[in-house]
């Protein structure tokens, strides 16, 4: 995924550095880097390299991750974890997290390297948080919030920060030693540890995915979806034959009974008593569909709004959040005038009147920058 230098995208970035590693003896920044590094490099080992680019930092890293949202979260609570754990007690770590716009670039020495405001706002928030603290920004955490229960009990609202620029900040903690915190570690180790070729067990089959779905589940639906359908095409099958059979086999007896037992008259008064019959219903039914074909129009008044933000924003329809997009890329709504806002921590609100028409689309594209 980083072949092709000078691409922008959205991503999730880890800034993390070791605390007062600056007032340490050369010796003692020396050791602490080497088992920095050493802890590092093990949380990420199930990260495939091609999915994160690594600024060393001196005095820490900078991990930007290129894709799911999901591996930061692990990486960054692995480590803590990790630094808590060690057995000199040496090292603690802060850590924050953004989710935000950065670009691959090459450096002078044609390196990857990555710059843009999704680092820059990664940087800013680890700054906020302490001693052993990780601390993610209102973007990550309300794109990670929304997939797991799980991952949404982790993180509580810690307010408003302010850096050297002035520039405000809305920062979420996140927990630790929680039973919640312990079940995110261990799927995620369980989810980025790459799959052997070996017979799988039914106990296995049953393990909690990151959304709460089991394995098992994902190959019985399959199966139950087949057989649901099938049983259901063989059942009509068998209720229709049978009428059928009988249509043809009775049909060659009428034929020629008929021109027997019937007198000639009664083909002739048979156009006399019929168009009546068919004309008073057809008059009834012509009176009956107006409220009807009103009803119908009743339902159809809604139109569609096409969205398409870059890099990422909140949909606010008449003041009402409907979703962040992406994901979100169409929001059906009742026919007449609205007001969209589309909101990214970033950048100023993009706001537009749209005329909203029954059965129609009206497209929305806006680029923050």
């Amino acid at each position: 995924m980083i072949e092709q230098p000078s691409r922008t995208l959205v991503c999730s970035i880890v800034f993390l550095d070791i605390v007062d590693y600056s007032t340490k003896p050369v010796a003692e920044q020396l050791m602490l880097k080497q088992a920095f590094n050493k802890l590092l490099g093990a949380a990420m080992e199930h990260v495939p390299p091609r999915d994160r680019v690594v600024l060393d930092t001196g005095d820490g890293a900078g991990i930007t991750f290129l894709g799911d949202p999901e591996d930061a979260l692990f990486v960054a609570m692995s480590l803590r974890a990790a630094a808590r754990a060690e057995a000199t007690g040496a090292i603690s770590v802060r850590i924050g997290i953004n989710l935000g716009p950065v670009r691959l670039v090459k450096d002078i020495n044609g390196q990857m390297n990555i710059i843009g405001d999704g680092i820059n706002v990664a940087q800013r928030v680890m700054t906020f948080a302490q001693s052993g603290q990780l601390l993610v920004s209102r973007s990550f955490y309300e794109v990670v919030s929304c997939l797991s229960l799980d991952y949404a009990s982790l993180f509580s609202y810690v307010g408003a920060r302010t850096d050297k620029h002035v520039r405000e900040h809305e920062v979420y903690s996140v927990g630790i030693g929680t039973e919640a915190a312990r079940r995110v570690i261990e799927t995620g180790t369980r989810r980025m540890t790459p799959t052997r070729r070996r017979t799988r067990l039914i106990g296995e089959l049953g393990h909690a995915r990151p959304f709460g779905v089991h394995r098992l589940a994902l190959i019985a639906a399959p199966l139950a979806f087949i057989l649901l359908v099938g049983g259901g095409v063989a059942v009509r099958a068998q209720m229709h034959l049978p009428p059928l059979a009988l249509q043809t086999a009775p049909a060659p007896a009428k034929a020629s009974t008929a021109p027997k037992e019937r007198p000639r008259a009664a083909p002739a008064a048979q156009p006399i008593s019929r168009p009546p019959s068919k004309r008073e219903p057809t008059a009834e039914q012509t009176a009956r569909a107006e409220p009807g074909k009103t009803a119908a129009a009743a339902l159809v008044a809604t139109g569609t709004v096409q969205l398409s933000i870059l890099p990422w924003g909140e949909v606010f329809v008449d003041g009402k959040s409907r979703g962040v997009s992406p994901p979100l890329r169409t929001l059906e709504m009742p026919a007449g005038a609205h007001t969209i806002e589309v909101r990214n921590t970033s950048f100023p609100a993009y706001t537009k009147r749209i005329d909203v028409r029954s059965g129609k689309s009206v497209r929305i594209s806006h680029r923050f920058r």
